[in-house]
């Protein structure tokens, strides 16, 4: 068994709190994104000092397992000493150039080698960068204006992503955060996930206006959502029968489900495909790339602009090459992690079942999701029927017993390979009693 064991008393945050209530009078609503508020489970944020492997430690000294992993990033666990190495070493050598080095180079070879879909790679800052270039290129290959959405998939927070969707598959989406406009809303389609019929509705509606289709084919912003069958070669048929760039939006899922990502897993070629998350080893960083003939508009090769001073960063570059590297040379990993996943969501299923809780878990390699709702989750709509506030007493439970979830209903969770089957039975035991007091 662990050496670990899960906390029962003595159970204190007030130094998260005091830093909270500090901070609430310097950062917009404390927080620097806004789902570390807490604010969907209640109760304040949990304020981080370190990590190493599997556990995070807060500043009130309290330990925690964790299945947030950075939101994805830390496959290998926290503070892995292959990272740590590369980025120690590359430290010595100044901390941005601003100027070419010879890992950009590096990190593009094995960015292609390990996704074969891409055959010219742009390294940008961050995913939401990705994402917005990659929908600029499209638009400049294309010459055309819209983009296509679905529900219930993020992409960052530029604005052509933060569009609510309309009433029905012919219908535009229309702004879903101040500050973006109507006309930026005029040029997106929304239609729901998993829904083909509606998909081909609006394309057929604006034949020969969309430039891009964009999604998560493994969705992970609404809670762990997978591809129906047959879903993923429908959309590749469409794309290509429209002209239509397919982005496949590997943020989240790239290097994670499968070394070549979910498009690997699923044996689809997207045109275009977005990173980030892995690729950095944790540091901040993103790429976005595809087809040579669509990345060759790309300026300076081609009219499309973008840059950026920190592209590239040196020690973002030594981390990322470091663990893709690893995951390359380690493919019995993926096994691995889909086994202790695997584990995890059916033992969730089996606690659920004998509690008399007839909730859906979803899962996809080492990505997972437990929905308060007796409903299949195939998309937004059906997400959506989840009993938020039961997930927020059962999210606190967890956290005063030493288990760190998404603070969130509709956020995926993550395992990395430090998760032990002895962790494995640690998680269970809290989820079992945390299942409990939740439900009174």
């Amino acid at each position: 068994m662990s050496n670990y064991a899960l906390p029962t008393t003595n159970y204190s945050l007030a130094t998260s709190d005091a830093l909270f209530t500090r901070a609430k009078h310097h950062i917009p609503g404390g927080v620097n994104s806004p789902v570390r508020a807490f604010r969907a489970v209640g109760g304040h944020p949990v304020f981080m000092q370190s990590a190493k492997g599997a556990w995070l430690t807060d500043v009130d000294g309290n330990r925690y397992l964790d299945f947030i992993n950075s939101w994805g990033p830390m496959i290998l666990g926290h503070a892995p000493e292959v990272v740590l190495q590369a980025v120690q070493a590359a430290i010595q050598n100044s901390l941005s150039f601003g100027a070419p080095t010879q890992r950009e180079v590096e990190m593009a070879e094995l960015i292609k080698q390990m996704v074969p879909s891409i055959e010219k790679v742009r390294l940008v800052n961050s995913g939401t960068e990705a994402t917005m270039s990659a929908i600029r290129v499209a638009r400049g290959y294309t010459g055309r204006s819209k983009i296509l959405k679905f529900e219930g998939c993020y992409h960052g927070h530029g604005d052509s992503f933060l569009i609510a969707a309309g009433s029905g598959a012919l219908t535009l989406g229309t702004p879903d955060s101040p500050g973006v406009t109507a006309g930026v809303a005029q040029d997106t389609l929304t239609v729901p996930y998993n829904n083909l019929p509606a998909l081909e509705q609006a394309l057929a509606a604006n034949e020969g206006q969309v430039a891009a289709l964009i999604l998560e084919p493994v969705v992970g912003n609404m809670g762990l959502v997978a591809p129906q069958e047959g879903y993923l070669p429908a959309l590749r048929d469409l794309c290509t029968r429209y002209g239509i760039v397919l982005i496949f939006d590997e943020v989240m899922t790239g290097f994670r489900l499968a070394r070549g990502g979910a498009q690997e897993l699923y044996g689809i070629r997207p045109d275009m495909t977005t990173l980030g998350k892995i690729i950095g080893g944790g540091m901040p960083v993103g790429a976005y790339g595809g087809r040579q003939d669509i990345m060759d508009n790309v300026a300076p090769a081609g009219k499309v602009y973008q840059a950026g001073t920190l592209s590239g960063n040196p020690i973002a570059t030594a981390a990322g090459i470091a663990q893709l590297t690893y995951l390359q040379q380690h493919p019995e990993l993926y096994d691995e992690l889909n086994r202790i996943t695997t584990r995890i969501a059916d033992g969730t299923r089996q606690i659920c079942q004998e509690l008399g809780l007839n909730y859906t878990v979803n899962q996809v390699g080492s990505m997972f999701s437990v929905f308060f709702t007796s409903q299949p989750v195939t998309d937004l709509e059906s997400a959506k029927t989840s009993d938020t506030e039961a997930f927020g007493r059962y999210f606190r439970a967890m956290l005063h017993r030493g288990i760190y979830l998404a603070p969130a209903q509709y956020e995926a969770l993550f395992v990395s390979t430090a998760m032990t089957d002895d962790l494995v039975d640690l998680y269970l035991t809290a989820c079992r009693e945390s299942m409990r007091e939740a439900h009174g």
